[in-house]
């Protein structure tokens, strides 16, 4: 094919005002299949061809596979758009975002591991300005058009807006506070499980004080809801969790939890044989065993 494949199916998509986790759910198949296809990781067997021919042509009819093999402003005008409009599409469509020189990894690394980080999760921090106290802050992980895990947060009035990038057995994330402006670091460890409950890492975000002191602090998230695969319900779930008060109730936090979030290290504590450097070791991660000693994450 001249036109890649993804380009074609990113347009049908568009056309028909279908998001990809639609698509998987009417071809009952798994979302992160859909996601290599519309990243162009892999093309679709001749037996799932058929069946995505098949689906559109209940949309669109007269579709056959060889539709497929169009260029793309063919294939619009096939579902009625003027001439030029494939063109004006292009123009209007964002930028792929973060055009790193891993990119392709970071599009396999979200093809293969994305389905089990996405979800609805809870944070629990350390407050930087109130010593002692805790911070919750909720976010969504999902799948975006272009196969990367998109990531939207929000806690006291702020929206966070990022990508968190499965790569080599750990979760990188990099986002923007988009009330401020301002970007945010994590580095997680990751999970190899299918569905990711729990995991921890260090995150590093400029504090709210006058000089916008850099910060570096331990952070440990929860699942606490699943997707739905309807964007507009999932949206509105997410808006619902970040309108939360973030500042969480004094003592509600476990003291294990409170433990190893709330660490001393440096000099005297290398000494006494504990930690030089703020890190979050592997043998220490609670991102592969239960986060609370009753079992059950207590953000729902």
């Amino acid at each position: 094919m001249t036109t890649p494949f993804s380009e074609n199916l990113r347009l049908v998509l568009k056309l028909l005002s279908m998001s990809s986790a639609k698509l998987a759910s009417e071809l009952e198949t798994d979302k992160s299949v859909v996601s290599r296809w519309l990243a162009g990781a892999v093309q679709p067997s001749a037996h799932n061809l058929s069946r995505l021919s098949a689906m559109v042509a209940t949309r669109l009819p007269g579709f056959r596979t060889l539709d497929w093999e169009r260029d793309p402003e063919s294939l619009a005008q096939m579902f009625g758009a003027e001439p030029g409009a494939f063109a004006t599409m292009l123009a209007q469509r964002p930028s792929p975002g973060l055009p790193l020189a891993i990119w392709d990894l970071m599009i396999a690394g979200a093809s293969v591991r994305g389905a089990a980080y996405e979800g609805f999760f809870r944070s629990t921090r350390a407050h930087p300005a109130m010593p002692g106290r805790f911070v919750h802050d909720h976010g969504m992980i999902r799948r975006d058009e272009i196969g990367l895990l998109r990531l939207s947060m929000g806690t006291g009035g702020t929206q966070v807006s990022g990508w968190m990038l499965p790569l080599h057995n750990q979760l990188f994330s990099i986002a923007c506070d988009v009330t401020s402006g301002v970007l945010l670091f994590g580095i997680f460890n990751g999970v190899g499980t299918s569905r990711v409950d729990v995991f921890d890492g260090l995150t590093l975000t400029p504090s709210l004080d006058a000089g916008r002191t850099p910060t570096a602090m331990a952070m440990i998230c929860e699942r606490v809801a699943d997707l739905t695969g309807d964007r507009a319900t999932d949206d509105a779930k997410h808006a619902e969790f970040a309108a939360r008060n973030p500042l969480a109730p004094e003592g509600s936090i476990p003291e294990h939890i409170r433990t190893h979030l709330d660490r001393d290290f440096g000099p005297s504590e290398l000494a006494a044989g504990r930690d030089w450097l703020l890190s979050m070791p592997l043998g220490r991660s609670l991102s592969r065993g239960p986060l609370f000693d009753a079992g059950a994450p207590t953000g729902a």
